[in-house]
């Protein structure tokens, strides 16, 4: 099996794994729900996705360079979210991604390996 973990550049945030509750990133855990981008993690006050705005995406439409694809982790399984949200990121540039949080920490890395502008939005499992 290709470990595509070289053809990542040492300064980006590639994940790690993920646990109750928790998801690694560039080997730190961290607790509760994250948006991770190629360049840095923070904390995303995001609770359920039922609830989602776009003002919960704020930080990943104010990212340079822009992000293509936003892989959004809804949890423990994939909940779809409002058409009008997922157009409304459209209409900003975005290609909005829902499926459980464990597919986005598998799809992540391989996406940022493929030099994507690609960002993870997760709600822990």
């Amino acid at each position: 099996m290709a470990d595509i973990m070289p053809m990542i550049p040492s300064d980006r945030q590639v994940i790690d794994g993920y646990g109750p509750g928790q998801f690694c990133v560039s080997g730190q855990w961290r607790v509760g729900a994250v948006v991770v981008l190629p360049d840095r993690t923070q904390a995303w006050e995001a609770t359920d996705a039922a609830s989602l705005t776009l003002e919960d995406f704020a930080v990943v439409l104010a990212a340079e360079p822009k992000v293509e694809i936003l892989l959004l982790g809804t949890g423990p399984t994939m909940k779809m979210i409002p058409k009008a949200l997922r157009q409304s990121l459209r209409e900003q540039g975005v290609v909005v991604e829902p499926m459980d949080s464990r597919a986005v920490c598998r799809t992540y890395n391989v996406l940022l390996a493929e030099g994507r502008r690609v960002a993870a939005a997760m709600l822990p499992v």
